[in-house]
């Protein structure tokens, strides 16, 4: 069906009015694309020609010099037109070796007319076939649309829309999935399988970097288009055309951005089905918060995992947090973002095949994901995993959903389902970290919080009397005078007691630095640098930038 939509030199040439022309120079070009015919006599072509213009000319500009006439001809490709037609016996009666040469070394067509041709006989008959050719594309497509609207309305099969794409381009197709197994329509044998996986393979290094349509050579003769299905921003999945031909038409490139699209559809209603069953198991999540569950593998029954003497898994637990602006985006439209991030994480969750699951509970998302403990320790595998999906979530609300806020937290990975309640206290720490300590803020792993896992571990009231012994008269001094020096003591512990780096974080010149040190030491004491006094302050003061995000408790620091 494909050949029906293809019009290029090669068959222009079989048209009644070229049965008497010759093609004398690049044959292997004949695959050029003809999309108009333009008649053309001045000898500087640059500004009157179009991509796939078939060209008409007696070769007037061929009685200039053989440089000139090579000039012209780079011109005309340097346009990417289609070929040239001359016509002999009117103004010239030979073509330079030169040029011959030019058209072969780029595969260029050439045809020459050896006898007078009506050019305008030869722009109506192709400019007519090209137009009930271009009809007959647009009434294809919208038979393929329809088909193809069919097919998603009436399920989630993918393999049915591929099917449909082979149908009607008679070409092999590739469909390149990130969270299951590659398939090949019409199938192939197992040796030309593992041909195309492993030349896919190798293509794809990282699956999500090609974010726009390519094609690939494969060998001498043949070529893969490869279009990306993207939801959310995300890519989860390629759509691919294996095909002898290195310049894929128009019709063609239609197709398949069409198949893209009805991919993403099903991909996306097919996550929101997976959204309407899970919740139901996502009750796990709050047994496990609550600690109602009997035992580990009634936990992991429950999950759809295999019991715990068949398989070993790391589970970990973690928090997702939105800020939203309820005046600007009003309560429906929250709604729908919320719907829409769950969709987004489930998908991510099983590009990088993590068993999870998710539960939302206000602005508060709740995953619970588990992976097989493969080796010794997956943990780092775990969590890169995890980190990928940050990554692509984060990507997805700064290009989409400017102005939403999010904040993520992840606990330890633990060796069983049941202790998870763990990493969740461990996940809203890491949060509140976060919001509290700006260093901090990129830091979404329980482990990565370093100091602040045993200040989140001392309670509130005993680290605010703890602040208030070490640094309390500094904080009242600071808050009366406004001299930062609480700031001060800070960055001065920070560059290990260097004055001249010190000054120059603060931006403040190296007298002002003096003169805050002076005073930090009449509130604190001369010692207040020796190794035991300076732990204390060190701490005191990690304590009260966590304490400084609540307001009610530094009242009382």
């Amino acid at each position: 069906m494909s050949d029906e939509v293809s019009f290029c030199v090669k068959d222009v040439l079989k048209r009644p009015l070229f049965q008497r022309a010759q093609l004398i120079a690049g044959r292997n070009g004949w695959y050029r694309e003809i999309r108009w015919v333009h008649i053309l006599e001045i000898t500087h072509a640059a500004p009157y020609v179009s991509k796939n213009d078939l060209i008409l000319t007696t070769g007037l500009w061929l009685k200039q010099s053989v440089k000139d006439g090579l000039e012209y001809m780079r011109q005309i490709l340097d346009h990417e037109t289609a070929g040239l037609c001359i016509e002999f016996g009117t103004t010239i009666d030979e073509i330079p070796e030169e040029i011959i040469q030019f058209c072969n070394h780029h595969d260029f067509p050439l045809i020459l007319f050896r006898q007078p041709v009506r050019f305008e006989e030869i722009t109506q008959d192709i400019h007519a076939h090209l137009i009930n050719q271009h009809f007959s594309l647009l009434k294809n497509l919208e038979r393929f649309s329809q088909k193809q609207q069919k097919l998603i309305l009436q399920s989630t099969d993918i393999p049915a829309i591929l099917r449909l794409l082979h149908q009607y381009t008679r070409e092999t197709i590739v469909y390149l999935s990130s969270i299951e197994a590659n398939k090949i329509y019409p199938p192939v044998s197992h040796a030309s399988a593992d041909a195309i996986n492993t030349f896919c393979n190798e293509k794809i290094k990282e699956f999500d970097r090609i974010k726009k349509k390519q094609i690939w050579k494969m060998d001498d003769e043949h070529f893969m288009m490869i279009q990306p299905v993207i939801c959310f921003g995300q890519v989860f999945s390629y759509v691919g055309i294996m095909s002898r031909q290195s310049h894929p038409t128009e019709y063609m490139k239609l197709l398949i951005d069409y198949t893209a699209k009805a991919v993403a559809t099903v991909l996306l209603r097919t996550q929101f089905l997976e959204e309407k069953i899970m919740r139901s198991q996502n009750e796990l999540i709050q047994d496990i918060l609550s600690q109602r569950i009997e035992s580990e593998e009634q936990a992991k029954m429950r999950m759809g995992l295999p019991s715990p003497n068949e398989e070993k898994y790391l589970f970990v637990g973690g928090i997702i947090e939105f800020e939203h602006n309820v005046m600007k985006g009003g309560l429906e439209r929250i709604e729908a973002i919320n719907q829409d991030i769950l969709v987004l994480i489930r998908s991510l969750l099983k590009k990088y095949r993590l068993h999870h699951l998710i539960m939302m509970k206000n602005n508060q998302i709740y995953l619970l994901c588990a992976k097989e403990n493969i080796r010794d320790d997956s943990s780092p595998i775990l969590k890169n995993n995890i980190q990928a999906m940050i990554d692509g979530l984060t990507l997805f609300i700064g290009k989409t959903l400017t102005g939403l806020n999010v904040h993520v937290g992840f606990g330890k990975t633990r060796h069983q389902l049941i202790e998870t309640f763990k990493s969740f206290k461990e996940a809203y720490q890491v949060i509140e970290v976060s919001q509290s300590v700006p260093v901090m803020r990129r830091r979404y792993f329980y482990e990565d919080i370093g100091i602040y896992q045993l200040l989140k571990a001392v309670p509130q009231p005993f680290l605010s009397a703890f602040v208030q012994d070490h640094l309390g008269r500094l904080i009242a001094f600071d808050r009366k005078h406004h001299l930062s020096l609480i700031k001060t003591l800070t960055v001065y512990f920070r560059q290990m007691g260097s004055k001249g780096e010190t000054a120059k974080k603060l931006f403040i010149h190296r007298q002002t630095l003096y003169n805050r040190l002076e005073k930090i030491s009449d509130i604190l004491g001369d010692d207040f640098f020796e190794p035991q006094r300076r732990h204390c302050l060190e701490m005191a003061l990690l304590g009260y930038e966590l304490l400084r995000a609540d307001d009610r408790v530094m009242d009382g620091v």
